[in-house]
């Protein structure tokens, strides 16, 4: 079932891509959007991506039966704790963060029990910020992975994944555990390996750099607030993966000491195909 009064806190560029692709898919009754600046609510309401605004968390999430919490998960706690006594009984919360074990431990440490949270991470967006950079389309044929755990209401988990699907999405289910585990690997890692990259250029280095270079180190253009709080959450993760990665440039390294071609060669076309595995990029 279509949610009648939609709220989403924190009109960027996720929160407003949710209220447009809902707008579009005509699969909900009210739009309400929080957010802390006023121009950012101007701007999502001028673009249709919300029907009202509010400054206040706690007002914005009054009479809603589906809450996504759209911020930095820095900022989940004050919110959770904010909107704990405005939700309705019987309300859903869910939210688009990329770590999942704390986002779940705080919910169900403050939210009340006639509230039922469901953690869920759209593996859709880009480097840039704002509700400027919202479209309707942005989580067609893409992946969201829902975190239900035991505790978790099984008819919430439903209608939060039917809220994905509405959106074009394909659901996935993992523990929180894995989900962070796993996440560690193919988004948090790259993220700082981007980042890397772009930091052990000199000057005279950046400006020779070609289209792969660009396509390597895009997503290093992120926000560093946002991602800030997603690699302190998921450290330890983290640590596990950059380790993996030492090994495997170690690997390479022994090849290229040994002046061994074929076996450069094998390391190259092995990881070719496996990229192969993920089809062509989006356009």
């Amino acid at each position: 079932m279509a949610p009648k009064c939609l709220s989403i806190l924190g009109v960027g560029l996720l929160g407003g891509s949710i209220g447009l692709a809902v707008k579009a898919a005509g699969s909900v009754g009210e739009v309400v959007g929080y957010g802390h600046r006023g121009e950012t609510l101007d701007e999502a309401l001028r673009l249709g991506a919300v029907d009202r605004v509010a400054t206040q968390a706690a007002e914005a999430v009054r009479g809603a039966d589906l809450v996504v919490l759209c911020t930095p998960v820095g900022l989940f706690e004050a919110i959770l704790t904010e909107i704990t006594k405005s939700l309705s009984p019987g309300a859903i919360v869910t939210d688009v963060g990329s770590t999942k074990r704390s986002v779940i431990a705080l919910a169900e440490r403050i939210l009340p029990k006639s509230v039922h949270f469901v953690g869920s991470h759209p593996m859709a967006g880009s480097e840039k910020r704002g509700v400027r950079h919202a479209a309707a389309d942005l989580f067609q044929e893409a992946v969201c992975i829902t975190t239900p755990t035991p505790r978790t209401n099984l008819n919430a988990t439903q209608q939060v994944e039917s809220f994905w699907r509405r959106l074009g999405m394909t659901i996935v289910r993992l523990s929180p555990e894995e989900h962070d585990r796993r996440l560690a690997d193919v988004s948090h890692l790259p993220h700082a390996l981007a980042a890397a990259l772009v930091t052990m250029q000199d000057d005279a280095s950046l400006p020779l750099a070609g289209k792969g270079f660009r396509d390597v180190t895009r997503v290093a253009a992120g926000d560093g607030g946002l991602w800030r709080d997603i690699l302190l959450d998921n450290r330890d993760n983290l640590r596990r993966s950059a380790h993996q990665l030492k090994h495997h440039l170690d690997e390479l390294l022994a090849r290229l000491d040994a002046g061994d071609a074929d076996s450069v060669r094998q390391w190259l076309d092995a990881a070719a195909a496996r990229r192969r595995t993920l089809g062509s990029d989006p356009a």
